[in-house]
């Protein structure tokens, strides 16, 4: 078996992103007729997370090529794929912009403006037409340099030597220069001005490190996926420990920026900001407001603590999976109880039934569907890397 084998999509897995997407359609039209104000909010939800992986992995793959990092050179053209499906997000979430945005963000209805000074004070800039324009500048630098970052590697492979990795090297600081004002903008415009009275200077940096802790456990989970189906032959254990590490650690951190936004707001106890947190630990939220820190911190911390464990390929792609039901859990917790959201719901408010579940499929569908394409249009393995021998040869030391 050659380093260098080219992936195939299996015909089933398109079929699979198929019938993904086919659903998530239908299980969106049926909940846009029954329930539409919750649909847009899952649909919300569900662009914010698939936009948060695509951005942790091309986070995750900057930080190898500003460090230098080896031990990953194998694994490049995962977090590649995953960036890739940057332009897709944009459609969906310009989709949701402007046909679900009046549903969700109390800001964009005029009478609510008209009655409230807050609102009017921020009105110049919480406004649909600068918030489309915020959109579009976000992902159009966000996916420039993705394409930038793509086309560099793919020289690489090419012409060898260093000249395309130094440039890689270069643009990916531009690129983390430029995460850090963008993604703070989407995620105060996207998530933050839900609730529009509300505010914290944490928000978005929590929110990031969440990006990259699960943007890495997925990176993590598309490699050993690609494992067990014959790809990726010279992964062993070392490579799976360090992907582990990633996981134990951002997840600690995740933990940090949690617990210091709430402690924050606790010690400050001002009504305004402590109002977000009564209503998410009120009898209705409890569960999943505490269940979000045992799934993206206690469990994960926990669990990969022991090193058998830690280099165990399946023990990962268990540990990736809860994350992800904790990102999705996050994101619910921070959407779903927002001014907006009715206490009359046909579904209930903080039910979790077949739109939460079909949205997200049709989302998942997506998602597959671009990593898995991108991952074809090039050799799986970066064979001109040049810390490719590096990687092949990684051990624990």
């Amino acid at each position: 078996m050659t380093i260098d084998k080219a992936y195939t999509v299996p015909p089933g897995l398109r079929v699979l992103s198929l019938l993904l997407i086919v659903t998530g359609i239908a299980t969106f039209t049926a909940g846009i007729l029954i329930d539409p104000q919750r649909t847009w909010a899952n649909y919300l939800i569900d662009s914010y997370f698939f936009i948060s992986l695509a951005i942790g992995a091309m986070f995750f793959l900057a930080i190898q090529y500003i460090t230098q990092s080896g031990w990953s050179s194998m694994f490049n053209r995962v977090p590649e794929a995953m960036g890739s499906y940057l332009p897709y997000a944009g459609v969906l979430m310009l989709i949701f912009i402007i046909f679900g945005s009046h549903s969700i963000y109390h800001w964009t209805h005029h009478s609510a403006v008209e009655s409230d000074v807050l609102l009017q004070h921020k009105s110049p800039y919480l406004n649909l037409p600068f918030f489309i324009i915020r959109f579009v500048v976000i992902f159009g630098a966000w996916i420039s340099l993705m394409v930038l970052l793509r086309r560099l590697s793919l020289k690489q492979d090419i012409a060898g030597g260093l000249t395309n990795f130094h440039k890689s090297e270069y643009y990916s600081k531009v690129f983390i220069f430029v995460l850090a004002l963008t993604f703070s903008l989407g995620t105060f415009d996207w998530i933050m001005s839900i609730d529009a009275h509300w505010f914290s200077t944490l928000f978005a940096i929590k929110n990031f490190i969440s990006a990259f802790l699960h943007g890495s456990a997925v990176v993590a989970l598309i490699v050993i996926l690609l494992y067990q189906q014959g790809y990726f032959p010279k992964l062993n254990k070392a490579h799976l420990h360090d992907f582990s590490k990633y996981m134990f650690i951002i997840g600690i951190i995740w933990a940090y920026m949690w617990f210091t936004q709430y402690l924050l707001i606790w010690y400050a106890n001002m009504p305004e900001e402590t109002v977000y947190y009564q209503t998410r630990i009120s009898s209705e939220w409890r569960v999943l407001f505490y269940g979000n820190v045992v799934l993206n911190w206690l469990f994960p911390f926990l669990f990969l603590m022991l090193n058998k464990i830690a280099d165990n390929k399946y023990a990962l792609l268990f540990t990736a999976a809860v994350l992800m039901v904790g990102m999705w859990v996050d994101l619910y917790v921070q959407i779903m109880p927002g001014s907006t959201m009715s206490d009359t719901s046909p579904m209930g408010l903080n039910s979790i039934g077949l739109v939460e579940i079909g949205t997200f499929l049709g989302f998942l569908g997506v998602f597959t569907f671009a990593v898995s394409r991108s991952l074809s249009k090039a050799n799986l393995i970066p064979v001109k890397h040049p810390y490719l021998e590096e990687s092949l040869m990684h051990e624990l030391h």
